[in-house]
C-alpha cells in the first residue's frame, strides 16, 4: 500500500542491547581465519553499562529500496514508553525534511509498543500532524513471536558480529561508536527521561 502514494515510507523498527561483555555467535570457514575470542569481565569500578540499549528504524525508500538505511538512537536504561516517544519524535521529525507525509512503521508487540500511553501519544500525533502538517505514523504490529517478518532483525545480528573485540573489554563510547560506524550513521545524544527535580 505504501508503495502506491506519494510521501509514505516504511519503517521497521526493533530495540536491542549491544553487549560489552557476551561475544555473539561467530562462524568461519577454515580455521585459520577463526576469531579467537576471549572472555571478558566488567571490573568492579567500571562505571560504563555491561549492555547498552538501542533503538533503531530501517528505512525502505519506496523509489530506492536499495537506499535503504538504519536509524539508531542508543538510550539511557532500558526501552520504555517514554523514549519510545521521544525516538518517534525524532524520527518524524527527520521524515520531514526528507518530504515524508506518512510513515507505515512496522514493529513488534513489544510492551512499550502496544502500551496505552504510546496508543495515546499516537493518536495526539496523528491528530496535530493532520492539523499542523508533519509525519503521520500508521503502526502495523507484527504477530508475538515472529522476529523473522522484521528485516531489521537480521542487521542486529550482522551488526554485533562486525563490532567484536576479541582481545579486550570496550568501553560504552567504544561500543557505541563502532555501532554507529557498523551502521553508516551519525552518534546522537542518548534518549533519556528527564529527573524530576524535587
Amino acid at each position: 500500500m505504501a508503495g502506491t502514494r506519494p510521501g509514505w515510507a516504511v519503517g521497521y523498527e526493533d530495540e536491542t542491547w549491544w553487549s560489552r561483555v557476551a561475544h555473539p555467535a561467530l562462524h568461519a570457514w577454515r580455521a585459520d581465519d577463526a576469531v579467537r575470542l576471549v572472555a571478558q569481565t566488567v571490573p568492579r569500578e567500571d562505571p560504563d553499562p555491561k549492555a547498552l540499549a538501542c533503538y533503531g528504524l530501517l528505512l525502505r525508500p519506496q523509489d530506492a529500496p536499495a537506499a535503504e538505511q538504519v536509524w539508531l538512537r542508543f538510550v539511557d536504561g532500558r526501552p520504555v514508553s517514554a523514549l519510545t516517544e521521544q525516538f518517534l519524535t525524532w524520527t518524524c521529525d527527520r521524515l520531514v525534511a526528507t518530504g515524508t507525509t506518512t510513515l507505515v512503521l512496522i514493529w513488534d508487540n513489544a510492551g512499550w509498543h502496544g502500551s496505552a500511553a504510546i496508543r495515546r501519544w499516537l493518536r495526539a500525533h496523528n491528530q496535530r500532524a493532520h492539523r499542523e502538517g508533519g509525519v503521520r505514523i500508521v503502526p502495523c504490529w507484527l504477530p508475538t513471536k515472529s522476529p523473522w517478518l522484521n528485516p531489521i532483525e537480521p542487521k542486529w545480528v550482522h551488526g554485533k558480529r562486525r563490532i567484536v573485540e576479541p582481545a579486550r573489554l570496550l568501553t560504552a563510547r567504544e561500543v557505541e561508536d563502532r555501532v554507529c560506524a557498523a551502521f553508516a550513521c551519525p552518534r546522537c545524544d542518548h534518549l533519556a527521561i528527564p529527573q524530576e527535580v524535587a
